[in-house]
């Protein structure tokens, strides 16, 4: 039985980095930082409302691959690599839609926090979900999980969904059309398949696969910072 110890244990490490890390790219503006109301709601969004009905859609789009297709390592394939990056890239990204957040959509750079903050939400809950399902494998194993996706995960769910809501930023102060976010989103969903590529698969082995995985994701959340911080000073 899980102790109460374990259950805070696996509760601190899946949100104290995701906390941490929304903490890092909200502070990476130095002018009109965005309030933290809207902040919480874009975390908590992705934390509930966007896994909630990431699961339901991802399970519905798998069961026609599921039962109809005879190669069984297909499934996860086409899981890991094409339906998970579309929909979780599609429910995420649904915060900015809050009245509370859309209203302070007032400058370039929220887009990209806003997306950021609710990839984080996701990724905490994701943390949880998946560190409880390796407690079974023992500590290590665990712990082992637990950093993996403290760094390379919470990385990914933030860069790929940022990238989202630059694109409906830019539309909502624009006054344009949504198909201005498709390109982003677009984007998005390769940034999340191609992680989940290097991850899943051993194109070059478990170690390089990750390296490659880490550094993809440490360089386009470095872009991003910095883009945040470039349209700071701009505007």
């Amino acid at each position: 039985m899980t102790t109460l110890f374990t259950w805070g244990l696996l509760i601190f490490l899946s949100f104290l980095p995701p906390l941490l890390y929304t903490i890092w790219i909200r502070n990476r503006e130095r002018y009109n930082r965005e309030q933290w109301k809207p902040i919480f709601l874009c975390f908590l969004w992705g934390a509930t409302i966007a896994v909630i009905a990431a699961f339901i859609l991802e399970v519905i789009f798998e069961l026609p691959f599921t039962y109809s297709s005879s190669d069984t390592e297909m499934t996860p394939f086409l899981a890991a690599v094409i339906i998970a990056p579309v929909i979780e890239e599609f429910t995420k990204p649904l915060a900015l839609r809050l009245k509370s957040v859309r209203y302070n959509l007032d400058e370039l750079e929220d887009g990209l926090i806003y997306g950021a903050v609710a990839g984080l939400g996701f990724s905490a809950t994701e943390n949880l979900l998946y560190g409880y399902s390796s407690l079974s494998e023992g500590i290590v194993a665990f712990l082992v999980l637990m950093a993996i996706r403290s760094f390379g995960g919470c990385l990914l769910h933030a860069s790929a969904t940022a990238l989202t809501g630059y694109g409906y930023g830019k539309t909502v102060m624009k006054h344009s059309s949504l198909l201005g976010v498709l390109p982003y989103f677009i984007l998005a969903i390769f940034l999340h398949g191609s992680y989940n590529f290097l991850v899943s698969y051993e194109l070059v082995g478990v170690t390089s696969g990750l390296f490659l995985a880490f550094l993809f994701v440490i360089i386009v959340i470095t872009v991003i910072r910095k883009r945040i911080r470039t349209l700071d000073e701009i505007t």
